[in-house]
C-alpha cells in the first residue's frame, strides 16, 4: 500500500473515527456491541461503517462459535480489522543507536533493524533513517506511514524541538525523513509514544485510569485518565529530576538531592558506585553484586528499591490508578530489590488501602519504536489527535 492509498482512508470524521478506533483495540466486535458501547443506533452505526468498510479499514469476520451452533434470526458478522493488510515503521532514537521496527496495524512487530549512531548531525542522522526504511521498503512494500520517538521536547508531531541526548534544537525531522522516503511521518518524544501504545495496545488497554512509569537512562512518568494520556507543561523537560522522594538522599549530577532521577535511573545508580569506590561499574554488573550480597552494591540498591516504594506508594494515594505499569531497562531492580519496594508501598499506604496493581514490563528499546509505530496508525490512518 502506498502513502496515497493510506491517505484515501482520511478524512474521517469524528464518528467514523470513534467507530474504527473501537474496533482496531477491542475487536472484532458485532454490531450489535460496537452500537452499545458506542452509544448509537442501528441507523447511526450503518451510516458511520459503511465507508469504512467500503474503504477496506473495516471488514466483516466469521462469526464466533462452531460449525454446529444453533443461530435464531439473521446472523450478525462482527468487523474487525485486517492487522496485515497495513504496515508501519516505528524508529526509537537514543544516544547511541536508532532502533527500528515493521508493525502490523494493531501493532504487533513483525519485524526489527537496528544500526548504530555514530553521529548526532541532523543531515546524518536522516540519512541513516532513509536508509533504514529503504531496506525495510524493501521486505514490506506496503508500508503506510512512519513514526519517531525521540527523547526531549518535540512540537506538533513535527519538530524537535529540543533533545538534550541529540544536542538538536529545533530540527524539522518529520519534514526532512518525509522528503527522503516519501512516506508520512510523525514524531513525539519516546515516552509519550510509549504511553500511547500502553493504552491503545499494552497493559492499559480498558482502563480508564492507570499509570506507566519508566526507570532506565531517565524517568517517565505518564497519567492515564478516561482513556487518554495527559499532557502536562513540564512533559519532556525532564521535570524528575525535581521530584524528590528523598530529601537526604544522594545528590548526584543528574538531578537534585533525593530526586527519582538521582535514585532511580542508571546514570544516577552507576555514580553512587563510581563516587563511593572510584571505578565504574555498568548497571547489570551493579544488580549482579548485589544478588550475591555485595555490601556497596546491596545499599545502592537498597536505597533505589526504597524510593521506588516510596514513588508508587505516592502514586498510589494521589491518583488511586486501577494499575501502575513499570518499564524501561532499569526494571531488573525489581529482580533484585523487590522485597524492598514492596515493604515501602506498604508503609505508605493504609493498612485498608485496596492493593497497588504494579505490573512489571521486561522492556527493550524495540518497545519504544513501536510505540513510535502507534502514533503513525493513531495519526496517519485514524486522523486521531489530541484535543
Amino acid at each position: 500500500m502506498t502513502a496515497a492509498a493510506a491517505a484515501s482512508w482520511l478524512p474521517l470524521s469524528p464518528g467514523e473515527r470513534s467507530v474504527a478506533i473501537e474496533v482496531l483495540v477491542h475487536g472484532p466486535l458485532s454490531r450489535a456491541e460496537l452500537a452499545r458501547r458506542l452509544d448509537l443506533s442501528a441507523g447511526s452505526l450503518t451510516r458511520l461503517t459503511k465507508p469504512l468498510i467500503e474503504s477496506g479499514l473495516l471488514v466483516e469476520v466469521p462469526e464466533a462459535g462452531g460449525p454446529g451452533e444453533a443461530r435464531q434470526g439473521r446472523p450478525s458478522q462482527p468487523l474487525d480489522v485486517v492487522a496485515e493488510s497495513r504496515s508501519f515503521l516505528g524508529f526509537k532514537i537514543t544516544e547511541d543507536m536508532v532502533y527500528g521496527v515493521v508493525t502490523s496495524l494493531r501493532s504487533d512487530i513483525v519485524a526489527r533493524l537496528d544500526r548504530p549512531l555514530t553521529t548526532h548531525d541532523p543531515g546524518e542522522v536522516v540519512d541513516l533513517l532513509a536508509g533504514m526504511t529503504a531496506e525495510l521498503a524493501a521486505r514490506f512494500p506496503a508500508l503506510a506511514g512512519i513514526g519517531i520517538g525521540v527523547g526531549g521536547l518535540v512540537q506538533d508531531r513535527a519538530v524537535v524541538g529540543e533533545s538534550p541526548f541529540l544536542k538538536w534544537r529545533d530540527v524539522p525531522l518529520a519534514e526532512l525523513v518525509g522528503a527522503r522516503t516519501g512516506l508520512p511521518v510523525v514524531v513525539e518524544n519516546d515516552f509519550a509514544a510509549l504511553v500511547e501504545a500502553e493504552t491503545w495496545f499494552g497493559a492499559g488497554r480498558g482502563l480508564d485510569r492507570f499509570v506507566v512509569l519508566t526507570i532506565g537512562a531517565g524517568f517517565g512518568y505518564g497519567l492515564v485518565l478516561g482513556g487518554k494520556r495527559v499532557r502536562y507543561a513540564e512533559e519532556d523537560r525532564g521535570f524528575g529530576h525535581h521530584w524528590i522522594v528523598d530529601p537526604h538522599g544522594p545528590l548526584t549530577p543528574h538531578g537534585e538531592r533525593g530526586s527519582v532521577v538521582s535514585l532511580l535511573t542508571i546514570p544516577g545508580i552507576r555514580y553512587q558506585i563510581r563516587a563511593a569506590t572510584g571505578r565504574d561499574a555498568a548497571y547489570e554488573e551493579i544488580l549482579a553484586r548485589a544478588a550475591e550480597g555485595e555490601p556497596m552494591s546491596v545499599r545502592v540498591l537498597d536505597e533505589a528499591a526504597r524510593a521506588l516504594g516510596t514513588l508508587v506508594g505516592q502514586i498510589a494515594n494521589l491518583v488511586m490508578p486501577r494499575k501502575i505499569v513499570l518499564a524501561g531497562e532499569g526494571v531488573g531492580l525489581m529482580d533484585v530489590a523487590g522485597a524492598a519496594v514492596w515493604e515501602t508501598v506498604r508503609a505508605h499506604r493504609h493498612p485498608l488501602a485496596a492493593p497497588v496493581v504494579l505490573e512489571t514490563k521486561v522492556s527493550d528499546f524495540h518497545d519504544w519504536a513501536r510505540g513510535a509505530a502507534v502514533l503513525a496508525i493513531q495519526v496517519l490512518v485514524l486522523g486521531a489527535v489530541e484535543d
